[in-house]
C-alpha cells in the first residue's frame, strides 16, 4: 500500500495514507521531499514550496491559499490555510455532456408494492405525532403494542415542534410531517394530535392529501373520552393487524431511491467512501433509479460542478438560488459562508469548506442533475436530484427520507451511530474505524486505500445495498436507533 496520494496531476498537495513522520523522504513525480514534520493519515504535505496567498490545491481545484509561505514537506491543515470562500456569487452556464457507459443489469429487489403504486423496502409501524406536547403519550402506545406482539417493527418519532411556531418553520413542520406519513416504508401510520396545537390535526388531515384510509387512522387526544392510550392502542392494534398481510413482491432497481449523505468526514472520505458512492448513484441513475444529494453547505466551493451538470437551463437556476439561498441565510444570520468543517472533520484532515465539498459532492458521482427541490419537498423526478438542507447529519439524513428514498447510505471517517426513519448504513472512509466500530459501520470503503480496486469494491457494494433493500437490517436498525429532526431557522412563540 502507497504512503501518500497524489489525487489530481494539478494538485500541489498529497495526501498521506499512512501517518509520516518528520524527516521521512517521499518520492513524488520523480522529485524526493523529506518530511519536515509529523503528518497524520489523511492529512495533507506541500509537494512544492507555496507563497502566501498562493492557492493550495487537491482534486484538481482550489481548496483555500496559504496563509503563510511554506515549504515542500510542510504539513498543510486550518491553521496555515484560509478558505477563498466569500459571500453570493453570480454565476453561467456551461453544460457538460454527460455519458454513462454502465449497461442496465435489469436487477430486482424485493419490496413492498403500496395501494397507490408506491414501492417500499420495510413494512412498519410508525406512530407519529402533530405536536411535541404528545411525545410521552406517542411512546406508551409504541411500547405496549411492542410488547404485546413482540415485534420490533413498531417505531414512535417524537419531535419538539408543531406549536408556538411561524411563517417557514411551521411549514417545515407540516411538511415533514406529511412526508413521513405518506412514505412507502410505513405500512401502518397511527397520527397522533393534542387538540389545541398550531398543527391543528384536521388541517393538516387536510395538507396531506390523498392518503390511504385503511393504513393512516388519526387521533385527537383532547376529543378521547377517557384513557388516551387505551384509544390509541386500539386503533395501532388495527392498523397492525392490517400491516402483517403486507408479502414482499419483486421489484425492478428503478423504482430504488437513495440518499447520499456524509459526516464526520475526514481526508479519506474524498479518496474512498465517497467516490464510491459516486459509483453506486451513477450505477442506480443508469439502471433508472433515483439518487439524492444534499448538504448544500457542503456543495460550496465545489457548485460550479453541479451547475454544469444540470441538464437543462432550468435546473441550473434552480441550483443557483439553492446556493445563493443558503448563503443569504449563512448571512443574515452574521455568519460567514466558509465557516463549516467541525473539529472532527478537521481533525481528519478536512482543513476548508472547499477541501470538504470538493469531496463531499463525488458522493454523486458524473450523471446529470435532473431534480432540484426545495426542503420538504417530495421527488418527481427520476435519476440524480438535489435538495435543500443543512449539513447537519440528523436533519438532512431526515430530509433524505422524507423526500421519498428509502434509505441514506451515510459515508464517515470519524463514525456516528444515529439512524433516521430509513435505514441509514454507514460507510467507513477507514479500515481502522470499521474494526474499531463493527456496531455502528455497515460497510468498510477503507479497503480501497488499501489497494482493492474501485470497480471490485463498487460491484460488492451495489449487492450490500440491494440487499438492504431486500431487508437486512442496518447497524442503526439493529441497535433500535430511529429518529427525527426537522430543520428550524424562526422565532418560537
Amino acid at each position: 500500500m502507497t504512503s501518500i496520494l497524489k489525487i489530481n496531476p494539478a494538485d500541489n498537495v498529497v495526501v498521506a495514507i499512512q501517518p509520516q513522520h518528520k524527516g521521512d523522504v517521499i518520492l513524488i513525480d520523480g522529485k524526493q521531499i523529506t518530511i519536515l514534520e509529523d503528518v497524520p493519515a489523511g492529512h495533507k504535505i506541500a509537494i512544492t514550496d507555496l507563497q502566501q496567498g498562493e492557492n493550495i490545491i487537491k482534486y484538481g481545484f482550489p481548496i483555500g491559499h496559504a496563509r503563510e509561505d511554506k515549504k515542500a514537506g510542510s504539513w498543510m491543515n486550518e491553521h496555515n490555510i484560509k478558505t477563498n470562500l466569500a459571500g453570493l456569487l453570480s454565476y453561467e452556464y456551461h453544460p457538460q455532456d454527460v455519458v454513462l457507459d454502465i449497461p442496465d443489469e435489469k436487477r430486482t429487489f424485493m419490496g413492498y408494492r403500496r395501494k397507490n403504486g408506491d414501492v417500499g423496502i420495510r413494512n412498519e409501524m410508525w406512530i407519529i405525532p402533530t405536536v411535541g406536547c404528545v411525545n410521552g403519550i406517542i411512546q406508551k402506545i409504541a411500547e405496549r403494542l411492542r410488547e404485546e406482539t413482540g415485534a420490533d417493527n413498531i417505531f414512535a418519532f417524537p419531535h419538539n415542534y408543531g406549536c408556538s411556531q411561524l411563517g417557514d418553520d411551521h411549514e417545515n413542520t407540516k411538511k415533514i410531517l406529511r412526508d413521513m406519513v405518506l412514505h412507502p416504508n410505513a405500512g401502518a401510520v397511527l397520527v397522533v394530535g393534542l387538540g389545541c396545537e398550531n398543527n391543528q390535526p384536521d388541517v393538516f388531515e387536510h395538507f396531506i392529501g390523498d392518503y390511504d384510509h385503511d393504513r393512516v387512522r388519526f387521533m385527537v387526544s383532547q376529543k378521547v373520552h377517557g384513557d388516551e392510550v387505551e384509544e390509541g392502542l386500539r386503533i395501532a392494534r388495527e392498523l397492525y393487524q392490517q400491516m402483517q398481510k403486507d408479502e414482499r413482491v419483486a421489484v425492478p432497481v428503478s423504482e430504488l431511491r437513495i440518499g447520499l449523505k456524509c459526516g464526520g468526514s475526514d481526508g479519506f472520505s474524498g479518496i474512498t467512501a465517497n467516490p464510491l458512492l459516486g459509483c453506486l448513484s451513477d450505477w442506480l441513475v443508469a439502471q433508472g433509479g433515483t439518487t439524492v444529494l444534499t448538504e448544500v453547505p457542503e456543495m460550496f466551493g465545489a457548485e460550479t460542478i453541479l451547475m454544469n451538470r444540470c441538464a437543462t437551463p432550468e435546473l441550473f437556476e434552480q441550483t443557483v438560488s439553492l446556493i445563493n439561498n443558503f448563503k443569504e441565510y449563512f448571512l443574515s444570520h452574521g455568519e460567514p459562508v466558509g465557516e463549516n468543517p467541525s473539529p472532527g472533520n478537521k481533525a481528519g484532515g478536512i482543513s476548508t469548506l472547499e477541501d470538504k465539498a470538493l469531496g463531499c459532492t463525488q458522493k454523486c458521482g458524473k450523471s446529470l442533475v435532473r431534480g432540484v427541490m426545495e426542503y420538504g419537498e417530495r421527488l418527481q423526478h427520476k435519476g440524480l436530484n438535489l435538495l435543500s438542507a443543512p449539513g447537519n447529519d440528523l436533519v438532512a439524513s431526515t430530509a433524505l427520507a422524507s423526500c421519498g428514498c428509502h434509505m441514506v447510505l451515510f459515508t464517515t471517517g470519524r463514525g456516528t451511530p444515529f439512524g433516521t426513519y430509513v435505514p441509514t448504513a454507514k460507510i467507513s472512509t477507514n479500515s481502522t474505524l470499521s474494526a474499531n466500530k463493527p456496531g455502528w459501520i455497515d460497510f468498510n470503503a477503507g479497503v480501497i486505500a488499501e489497494g482493492e480496486p474501485m470497480e471490485t469494491t463498487a460491484q460488492r457494494f451495489i449487492d450490500f445495498v440491494i440487499d438492504i433493500a431486500n431487508g437486512n437490517l442496518t447497524n442503526n436498525e439493529k441497535n433500535g436507533y430511529h429518529e427525527i429532526a426537522i430543520f428550524k431557522n424562526g422565532v418560537t412563540l
